[in-house]
């Protein structure tokens, strides 16, 4: 299933009309959790979807809403319990669900809307029809359509059956490979020393979002200062997040446009989260949104023929992508470059673990390049110079333009 976001542009009452529409989703889904927790301590079981259609009798207020949206509230709490028993079962710490205090999203499953294309407009049962703007064409099968606000925004996302297209599979002796490791300096090292600047967008907006917060602080809470205060924050942080979004989409987008095989290291990113860093190291980690890069490159190389291949951490950094040894020493996070104890290969830290990322998702067994001169006592340093791209060239489409033929590792 394919998502296809489209901004919406509802008049003043249609707005009105969307504004009611989630603020009885949100009361229907914590009148449901609410019975549902009440029915568990009685030690009694309760039919989510029957409960909806009594609810509505009961509560006429309820059929300002379309039916179908009422019951994906439903499905959207089961949703969400049946998420808890699988953390439940990983061995993780959860608690109970709580109560929303808002839903921004209407869910129109199936039945209740209409699109048409030629005049671009979008038409929904109990709200109206509404201008669309339709910037790119949408291929498959709608199933149904979620409308969503972010922010003071409303945005349309068609939820479409993609149309199995066949394709063929290149030989393994033609296919072009690529070891990428993860970074917070770089946010990107690959195996043929490309190097892509992290841009690291909560660095540049963080003066501001202090100030903003601070000028809150001083507000009357539920004011209308307050919430004009409020909606600048939110607005500021839905820019940071479409900068991020459009970064890692250009970058997911020129890597399976140039690449047969992708090999990742396999981070665990909560686990990282866990250690004693300092704050602005954990506030990096989540800025970089490596899992969110895993995502969109995963789904783009699916549809594209091509494969992500997910490649085990243990000593990516600390082995020598030149012989194979691992250092006994570990690298903290200030060495960015690695020495090996062994051959005395030389060579930047990230790039060492590209190198090593693909050539465990090749099994290639590693063979020593060169050696280390014991009697002269020097190191040698051939391995190839970082080529830095920044992430301004990735984000206007430089990048794209200027290296469309990037240096690449063939199979075989």
């Amino acid at each position: 299933m394919l998502s296809y976001k489209f901004r919406i542009y509802p008049n003043k009452n249609q707005k009105q009309i969307l504004e009611r529409n989630l603020i009885l989703c949100k009361d229907m889904y914590n009148f449901l959790l609410g019975q549902l927790n009440k029915a568990r301590k009685e030690g009694r079981e309760i039919d989510l979807q029957a409960l909806v259609a009594k609810i509505k009798e009961e509560k006429p207020i309820f059929k300002e809403v379309y039916s179908k949206a009422l019951q994906m509230v439903s499905y959207q709490l089961k949703s969400n319990l049946n998420a808890l028993k699988k953390l439940k079962k990983k061995g993780k710490k959860v608690g109970r669900l709580r109560f929303k205090k808002k839903i921004k999203t209407i869910n129109y499953n199936q039945s209740g809307f209409f699109i048409d294309f030629k005049k671009k407009k979008i038409s929904f049962s109990k709200i109206g029809t509404i201008n669309i703007k339709l910037h790119r064409k949408v291929e498959g099968k709608i199933k149904g359509v979620i409308i969503k606000k972010e922010v003071d925004k409303w945005f349309a996302i068609l939820q479409v059956e993609e149309l199995k297209i066949e394709q063929k599979e290149k030989e393994t002796k033609d296919q072009k490979v690529v070891g990428i490791d993860l970074g917070i300096n770089h946010f990107i090292v690959n195996s043929n020393g490309f190097a892509i600047e992290n841009p690291k967008i909560i660095d540049k907006q963080l003066k501001r979002i202090r100030v903003l917060y601070r000028k809150l602080s001083r507000k009357k809470k539920n004011s209308k200062n307050f919430e004009k205060e409020k909606l600048k924050i939110e607005k500021l942080h839905l820019k940071i997040k479409n900068i991020r979004l459009d970064f890692l989409h250009k970058l997911s987008k020129y890597y399976v446009e140039n690449y047969d095989v992708i090999y990742l290291e396999d981070l665990d990113i909560e686990d990282m989260l866990k250690g004693k860093h300092k704050e602005k190291l954990h506030m990096h980690i989540n800025d970089a949104a490596w899992a969110k890069f895993k995502q969109l490159l995963s789904y783009k190389a699916e549809r594209a023929g091509k494969r992500v291949v997910a490649v085990k951490a243990e000593n990516t950094t600390q082995k020598c992508s030149n012989c194979g040894h691992i250092n006994e020493k570990k690298l903290q996070l200030k060495d960015r470059i690695f020495v090996c104890e062994r051959c005395g290969f030389v060579v930047d830290r990230d790039y060492n673990a590209a190198m090593n990322i693909l050539k465990s998702g090749l099994g290639q067994p590693v063979e020593p390049v060169n050696t280390y001169d014991h009697q002269r006592g020097g190191r040698f340093e051939e391995a190839p110079l970082l080529c830095e791209i920044s992430a301004k060239e990735i984000i206007t489409g430089q990048e794209l333009s200027m290296r469309q033929e990037a240096p690449s590792v063939r199979v075989g």
